[in-house]
Order: structure tokens, then sequence, then C-alpha cells
């Protein structure tokens, strides 16, 4: 485990003096991980977790003063560039996850939301996460000030991202050109949901496909798929066409890689009543296979279901009060390396609260967990 942190954050740079540091930062990261992915919420658990642990921590680490107080340990990650901190976090991410072709990327963010400070007027972070939906591991983040800076948070933490051969899925705050073009850039393909905050594509587009809809797309070339699902005296149906006549939008030469468009169609029947809704994409895939279109677009979904459920009940972030300086997102990043460690753990099949308890308990489960 020190070897990773040495080796994934060598760069990091060490936001203290160099006069007076008692403890490395090497150790500092390493007992912060430990301490979240056995369950610490705040810095003061941090802390009691290195003591509690001192002595098997001493078989990996330096410690020449022993373990930071928990005031140090929220100096430091206060003012650790958290830029620089997402780097070697996307290193070491990007050594766990595979990067087979054909892999899902879903970009989505989060607000973190008690990280907000009246006294200084300091508005909550929200976080803006790149989830591979194949591995269920977090690739990357980055924070913003409010969920509308989105649009300029995403093109940053997707130029950290390795994105070849991957199709990359965004919700309707994300179907901007710049990303769509940062997308190509990368190496991957993407699939934009479209909404009303692209007025005039979204009234194309729905247009369009509502229309072949009716039409049975006898003069569109297209293609479809369905799936359905029971669950719970719940069935939902959803019906997914792709076509690659994107000739009928105009203007279709000021998006980016644009050759395709889709159209989601979910039917729900609940105890005799039935809901239907229609979503509409646009995407740089060539629209001949629906079956892509849909697993891109169903992989979005898990977002919302495998991440932020996770971080909400197994790590209960909605309820975390650091505020100070650089704090609040650099913990958040803790959080999410631990998820990612937990999850890519499979010796044994239990919950990731479950795990966090057994790594507490378990020395050696606790180095498998560390392991790459």
């Amino acid at each position: 485990m020190a070897g990773s942190v040495v080796t994934f954050f060598a760069e990091l740079p060490d936001p203290r003096s160099p006069l007076g540091r008692r403890h490395l930062l090497s150790d500092v990261l390493t007992i912060a991980i430990c301490g979240v992915i056995c369950g610490a919420e705040g810095w003061a658990e941090v802390e009691q977790f290195g003591r509690d642990k001192l002595a098997w921590l001493r078989t990996f680490l330096a410690l020449p003063h022993g373990i930071p107080s928990h005031d140090t340990f929220g100096r430091i990650f206060a003012r650790l560039d958290p830029k620089a901190f997402e780097r070697g976090f996307v290193a070491w991410m990007e050594a766990l996850t595979d990067r087979s072709g054909g892999r899902i990327v879903a970009v989505d963010g989060k607000t973190l939301r008690h990280s907000f400070d009246h006294a200084s007027e300091q508005a909550a972070v929200h976080m803006v996460s790149a989830f591979a939906s194949a591995n269920h591991l977090v690739l990357g983040q980055i924070a913003t000030q409010a969920k509308s800076n989105e649009i300029t948070a995403i093109p940053k933490l997707l130029e950290l991202l390795d994105l070849h051969g991957a199709i990359v899925t965004i919700d309707a705050m994300g179907c901007q050109k710049e990303i769509a073009r940062t997308i190509l850039k990368q190496g991957g393909d993407y699939v934009l949901a479209v909404k009303d905050n692209q007025p005039t594509l979204h009234k194309q587009v729905t247009g369009l496909m509502d229309e072949g809809i009716r039409e049975s797309f006898r003069w569109m070339h297209h293609d479809g798929c369905v799936e359905t699902n029971a669950d719970h005296g719940r069935i939902e149906t959803r019906r997914v066409w792709s076509t690659p006549d994107v000739q009928w939008l105009k203007g279709t030469g000021e998006w980016p890689g644009l050759r395709s468009l889709a159209v989601v169609e979910s039917t729900r029947e609940v105890q005799g009543q039935t809901s239907r809704e229609r979503r509409y994409y646009i995407s740089s895939l060539d629209g001949k296979d629906a079956q892509v279109t849909a697993a891109a677009i169903r992989g979005h979904w898990g977002i919302e279901n495998q991440l932020h459920w996770s971080l909400d009940v197994s790590f209960r972030e909605d309820d975390c009060r650091i505020r100070k300086g650089h704090g609040a997102q650099n913990f958040s990043r803790l959080r999410r390396i631990a998820l990612n460690l937990l999850k890519n753990e499979k010796s044994v099949k239990i919950g990731i609260k479950t795990k966090r308890l057994k790594a507490g308990w378990n020395h050696d489960y606790l180095l498998r967990i560390l392991r790459l």
C-alpha cells in the first residue's frame, strides 16, 4: 500500500513548509485512505484509527513522530492541491480499471450537501465524477461551486482521462459542443441526452424521432431493440431506436462528430396503471446497432444507483461537515478511492458496509483491499 501511495502520488506537492514537518506526506495519505476504508467519516476518526492501529501501521510506514493529530490531518488536506491530488487519483484508478474497447464512462455530478459555510459565504461543493460502468469504479472527479458550473468542469475532467475506445454518456447539462469536441479529442465516442437546455436541437430531435416512431421508421435507416424487466409487481419495457440519418437536422455540422440520433421509450405498468416516457439522445456512434446505444444509456443510469447511492448510504457523504479550504473535496476523493478499492476486492460476496467493517477487524483483509 505504501508503495502504491508513493508511486501514484509521488508528484503530489507537500503544502507545508519544509521547516518543522513532523510527518511524511505519504504516511498521512496512507493513514487517511486506510481510515476511510475502515469507516472513518472525519479527521478525528482518522486520527483515532491511526492510534488504534499504530503497531500494525509501523510495519510498513515510517511514522517518525507517530500518528498526526486530527488538526494536522485537517490542515494538510485543506491545503493539499486538489488538482495534483486528482492527477494521482486518476493514475491509480487507471491501473485498476478495465480499459477494453467499448467501455462505458458515465459522467454526472453530486453536491456535498453540508460542505457549505454560512460564515465565509462558501457555497456547497459540487463534485463531477467519471464512472466506469463495467467496473463500477470512479475514474476521476473535479469540484465546482455550483451544479450550473458542470458545463465548464466536465471538459477539464475529461482531459485528465484516457478515453480511447470508450463511450462517454452525460445527461442534458453536458449536451454542449465543446464537451462533444473534448470527448472526441480524448479518443472516445459520446451519447448525450437532449433536453430543453438546447431548445432548437431538442425540438428537431424530438420531432424527427417521434415522427419516425409514428411511421415505423419506414423512410429512415434505423435499428431497434427491446428490453423488459419485471420486479415487485412492476413491469418496465424499454424500446430503443437509433438512426444514422442526421442529415434531416439543420445545423448538424455544428456538432462535432455527430453521426446518429436515438430515442428511448420507457413504459411502466404498476397495479394496472401505465405510464410512458421518452428520452432523446445525440451520438457520435454510427447508429447502426441500437443494442450498443442502449447499453451506453443503461450504463449511465448506474452512476446514480452504484456510485451516488453507495456514497450516501455506505459512506454517509451527505452528513459530512468538513468545510475548511480544500478539505471537503479532498475528503470526497478519499471516499472514492476507498469505494474503488472496496469494489475491486471480490474475494468475499458481501456489501460495501460489511467490507468496511471486515477491513477494520481483519488486517489481512485490509491488506488484500489495498493491493493492486
